[in-house]
């Protein structure tokens, strides 16, 4: 089969063009002639003569060649010509007993009804405002609705009959001192089948004075197709995004929402986005319509995401809610799914969006929007949604992560907002808890961090705690880990430095698998004069193993203190989380390690203490190894006079039981530097050996 297509037009210009072409070189070479065809000898020697003689002989070649290369461009020009004729009568021929029987066929409707029943409506005028004519009653797509004149509304698309789309909507006129006229609506698809056209955009404002126009509606879809976009609303100091319309009734895609109009003028508030259109049967929601932007006023709303269609289909993402200066607007919710199919996720703002639900036998949750939860997955399979992480402008913990209910993971937690000025102890939000996994089988989800501390005239904040990690499914699976916590903010004068916030705890295993590891710990803050540092947060506990195998997780090491300014001690370390034991199979999980304490200069006392290192984790009762202790934290330097801080003791190694080794102990940490060293922290034990296995070193 050839798939070489002939344009008649196409073909026509290319013949113009290569006889233009031949004309020029015409030129050139007549031009050339009298310096190639008759050179004359420089001299009366032979030399000369020859050498004219052989320039000579080249320059009559040159002109015996251009004058073949003339003749054949001139027989291919006439051969292109020729083409093009025979194409062109090819086309008449085709067309012309095509075109008679059209109108015959459309006499009776046009006659009638004035609409065809075969062809396209034709599109309205530009500038005018007038509306598209609509398509055939059989088969023909709606015309394009014409732009309005300065203020006017645009025209509104013609509508499909049987078969065919809706033309779009025109645009709303532009005006500069007045409201800016609104966009058409699009037209309905065919019957049948066919889309709905998009919404005309609205008409902008620019003379700072009355509003900008809203967006058209999209065209609706009846059958099968997808429903029209809506329009966007035009900028100035208000103009809302139009909706989408709704997709056909049995398989098509709900059109998206119209952007919200921006604004620039002083105190103008945003427009809203336009609500998304649903799917019915089978088919995606439409996506919601984005909050348009404001510089000095407040953010336009972001609009909800379509629902998906009732048997399958994912529901649509919120729209975001537009940047303002005076406060940015909210997100919308995301689509829901009803059967099969994903949720949509929700949109970011101020407070952000719901997530959508998931189908409810199959299907993944949507993630939630700005510090909200995420969605659950759907009853026979389906992960979580994961949480959106807390806002800046109205902070918050992170949103939980959603769970799954019998195949699947759990969705992570959402980080914690920093702490802010606004709020007057400034500490951070903690982190979203992660999601569970299913009952039988999946991973938990990991834990939200917890958002840093934050100095304000009360004093400076602590860091918000981590997340816990979500456990995993009952049969198989591994637990999420736990969120690490936040630093603490730094100190002022009188004020000391903020707690670094703990990490959060593994999640647990169920029958098959190991628990979760245990968060860190977060950083003390430091401080400059006078008062001390902040300590450093607490490691996470680790979750437990699988009853019957899994290997113990490991705890979460501690943070590091804070150091201290003139006068003021180091924070102290942050003791380590513990390991996790197990039951029948597997090792224990080693001990977090402790956190190193901050120098300071300490006039009248030792320097701040390390962090202890975590127990380790038993092994299985027939067989493991048992975890190693975690390392002491180091004791913090002093700068005054005074003794350096003491090293935290090291942690305990996990017991055997029947068939394996006890875990080593974790050495103590070395003490700080000062006047004289600071105490070293003290070793942990060896934990002892099964009946067949050795007992652990003792550091």
């Amino acid at each position: 089969m050839s798939y070489v297509v002939a344009t008649p037009d196409v073909l026509s210009g290319a013949a113009s063009n290569l006889t233009s072409l031949g004309a020029t070189l015409e030129r050139a070479n007549a031009v050339a002639a009298a310096s190639t065809t008759e050179l004359l000898a420089a001299a009366q020697d032979e030399v000369s003569t020859a050498i004219a003689a052989l320039f000579g002989n080249h320059g009559q070649a040159y002109q015996t060649i251009s004058a073949e290369a003339a003749a054949f461009q001139a027989r291919f020009v006439a051969a292109l010509s020729s083409a093009t004729s025979a194409y062109t009568t090819a086309e008449a021929a085709a067309a012309s007993p095509l075109q008679p029987l059209i109108d015959l066929i459309n006499l009776p409707t046009e006659t009638l009804f004035g609409r065809p029943l075969i062809g396209d409506g034709a599109d309205g005028i530009d500038g005018t405002g007038a509306a598209g004519q609509p398509g055939g009653y059989l088969y023909g797509n709606g015309g394009r609705g014409g732009s309005g004149a300065a203020g006017q509304a645009g025209g509104a698309g013609g509508s499909a009959g049987l078969i065919g789309h809706g033309g779009a909507g025109g645009a709303g006129g532009s005006s500069a001192t007045g409201a800016g006229g609104s966009g058409g609506a699009g037209g309905n698809g065919g019957w049948l089948y066919g889309n709905g056209g998009a919404g005309g955009a609205g008409g902008y404002n620019t003379g700072g004075v009355g509003t900008g126009g809203l967006g058209g509606v999209g065209g609706t879809a009846r059958l099968i197709g997808s429903g029209g976009a809506g329009g966007a609303g035009g900028s100035s100091v208000s103009a809302d995004g139009a909706a989408g319309a709704n997709g056909g009734f049995l398989i098509g895609t709900g059109g998206s929402g119209g952007h919200g109009g921006s604004t620039t003028f002083l105190g103008g508030a945003a427009g809203n986005g336009g609500t998304a259109g649903n799917a019915w049967l089978f088919g995606r929601g439409g996506i919601g319509g984005t909050g348009g932007s404001s510089t000095s006023g407040i953010g336009g709303n972001g609009a909800a995401g379509g629902n998906a269609g009732f048997l399958l289909g994912n529901g649509a993402a919120g729209g975001s809610g537009g940047a303002g200066g005076a406060g940015d607007g909210i997100g919308g919710g995301g689509g829901n799914s009803w059967l099969l199919g994903n949720g949509g996720h929700g949109g970011n703002g101020a407070i952000g969006g719901t997530a959508g639900r998931a189908g409810f036998l199959i299907g993944n949750g949507g993630d939630g929007g700005t510090g909200r939860a995420g969605a659950n997955g759907g009853l026979l399979f389906g992960d979580g949604g994961n949480g959106g992480s807390g806002g800046v402008e109205l902070p918050s913990g992170g949103g939980a992560g959603g769970r799954s209910w019998l195949l699947g993971s759990g969705g992570h937690g959402g980080a914690g907002s920093d702490g802010v000025s606004t709020v007057a102890d400034g500490n951070g939000w903690a982190g979203g808890n992660g999601g569970a996994a299913g009952l039988l089988f999946g991973f938990g989800g990991n834990g939200g961090s917890g958002g840093a501390g934050l100095v304000t005239v009360a004093g400076s904040g602590n860091g918000g705690a981590g997340g816990t990690g979500g456990d995993a499914g009952w049969i198989w699976g591994v637990g999420g880990d736990g969120g690490t916590g936040g630093a603490g903010g730094s100190g002022t004068f009188l004020a000391t430095g903020g707690h670094g916030g703990a990490g959060g705890s593994g999640g647990t295993a169920r029958i098959f698998g190991s628990g979760g590891n245990g968060g860190a710990g977060g950083s003390g803050g430091d401080h400059n004069v006078s008062t001390a540092a902040g300590a450093g947060g607490q490691g996470g506990n680790a979750g437990g193993s699988g009853f019957i195998y899994g290997n113990g997780a490991f705890g979460g090491a501690g943070g590091s203190g804070g150091a201290g300014g003139i006068g003021a001690t180091g924070g102290a370390g942050g003791n380590g989380g513990a390991g996790a034991s197990t039951f029948l199979l597997g090792n224990g999980g080693g001990g977090g390690a402790g956190g190193a304490a901050g120098a300071g200069s300490n006039p009248v006392g030792t320097g701040a203490a390390g962090g202890y290192g975590g127990t380790a984790g038993n092994s299985g009762f027939i067989f493991g190894n048992g975890g190693a202790g975690g390392v002491g934290g180091a004791g913090g330097d002093n700068l005054s006079p005074q003794p350096g801080g003491a090293g935290g003791n090291g942690g305990g190694g996990g017991n055997a039981t029947f068939i394996g080794n006890g875990g080593n102990g974790g050495g103590g940490g070395a003490g700080g530097v000062g006047a004289a060293v600071g105490t070293t922290g003290t070793g942990g034990s060896g934990g002892r050996g099964g009946f067949f296995g050795q007992p652990g070193v003792t550091d």
